[in-house]
């Protein structure tokens, strides 16, 4: 799996023309990967193109339609042809021959069949094959939602956020937007030192009405490369935004950002839940100590049941090592509790607490903020590796429109 894959993917249906009893199982197993909960999948067993052509006569095509064929002359091509006549726009197919032919290959891929596979195609690579191509054309391909929640209140979370915002915008020169989403209990304002002027509620109506100009003059920009989301003007006691709309904000941001970075302290259980679901990666924030890291402890597993099980997309960060003296768990005992090793551990530093409370001195410019920021850049990198550079967006290709391009030339 995938870093780019390693998400709840976008609602989109799929349907699968199938023959070969492997493949067939394969996608039968599809609704199995927790990546997939949203997606309909369909398997038509035992079919040929002419059944699919007679179905779109009558039904709407889906977003992706997988077809399996024995014949690959030019009279399969041809049958392509009349079935992307059938297809909505925006339809996008791959093909499962009986053989590994890089000439076929290139003749379709040049149609607008996105790929070619043979069969039989095991779980694994049907299951990223799909992902790929619906995040490419649904999601949000090349952009990084990098959640950060904390095991309890006060470990943290909100400095390590914004040091982590800061580091990836000046540091590592990348498009960086930044939330908080815990509506009126948002303190990110007082950190960086700006009026917090908007509410969740009015930047989801933005995001759904696709309203950029709106939305832009809802950001607060404290470096050429950073914006931040200036909500928290909702009363604390209001209700937060729902999970569709939260999730149509994070789709908005995500098509303008290569990096968006959610702070999930204070914020609501169903809100945390959407974006563990989405997130690419996430940092889970604790300190030293024994009610922190039991809560830890059920956090982590919470959120591995959740991403099915993985935990290759979690980094476990220890805060404050040093505050509690004595009564702290020792480094050895914290990896026996949660059963595995902390991607970093920080030292506690008073002046970092004042650097972050105090408005008047971004943590950027003390020596503490500094120190800590480039402790998280090692991880940043890492999480940002298969992004070399930000790549602009390509003028979508999909089966159809290449196909009926390729007819009106004849």
């Amino acid at each position: 799996m995938s870093l780019e894959t390693a998400i709840l993917l976008p609602t989109a249906t799929v349907h699968l023309f199938l023959k070969d009893e492997e493949t067939i199982n394969s996608a039968k197993n599809l609704q199995n990967d927790w990546r997939f909960a949203r997606v309909t999948v369909e398997v038509k067993e035992n079919t040929n193109v002419d059944d699919t052509i007679q179905l779109y006569q009558d039904s709407t095509s889906p977003d992706l339609m997988i077809i399996e064929t024995d014949v690959t002359d030019e009279s399969f091509v041809g049958r392509l042809e009349a079935l992307a006549g059938v297809c909505n726009e925006g339809t996008n197919a791959v093909v499962i021959g009986p053989v590994n032919d890089i000439e076929l290959y290139r003749s379709l891929t040049s149609m607008g069949v996105s790929d070619y596979l043979v069969k039989p195609v095991v779980l694994d690579v049907l299951s990223e094959i799909i992902a790929g191509l619906l995040v490419k054309e649904l999601g949000t391909v090349g952009s990084r939602l990098i959640g950060l929640i904390g095991a309890k209140g006060g470990v943290g979370t909100s400095s390590i956020t914004q040091a982590l915002a800061f580091g990836i915008s000046e540091d590592l020169d990348q498009k960086t937007f930044l939330m908080d989403v815990a509506g009126g209990w948002s303190s990110l304002s007082v950190g960086i030192g700006y009026e917090a002027m908007t509410t969740l509620h009015e930047t989801a109506r933005a995001a759904t009405e696709k309203d950029e100009d709106m939305l832009s003059r809802m950001l607060f920009k404290p470096n050429e490369r950073l914006s931040i989301l200036a909500s928290g003007a909702e009363p604390m006691l209001e209700a937060s935004i729902h999970s569709t709309q939260l999730e149509e904000l994070l789709d908005f941001a995500m098509k303008s950002f290569p990096v968006v970075i959610v702070d999930l302290s204070s914020a609501v259980p169903s809100v945390k839940r959407t974006v563990i679901d989405r997130a690419h990666q996430l940092m889970v924030i604790s300190t030293p100590t024994l009610p922190s890291l039991r809560s830890t402890r059920t956090l982590m597993k919470e959120i591995k049941d959740i991403k099915g099980g993985s935990e290759g997309n979690i980094d476990l960060i220890i805060n404050m090592q040093g505050m509690m003296g004595a009564k702290e768990v020792s480094n050895k005992d914290v990896e026996m509790v949660l059963a595995c090793k902390p991607t970093i551990t920080i030292s506690f530093d008073a002046k970092l607490s004042v650097a972050f409370e105090d408005s008047m001195r971004p943590l950027k410019k003390s020596s503490s903020g500094k120190d800590l920021i480039d402790k998280l850049m090692p991880i940043a990198k890492r999480i940002l590796s298969i992004e070399d550079k930000v790549i602009a967006p390509k003028e979508k290709t999909d089966f159809l429109s290449n196909i009926m391009d390729k007819i009106k030339k004849k």
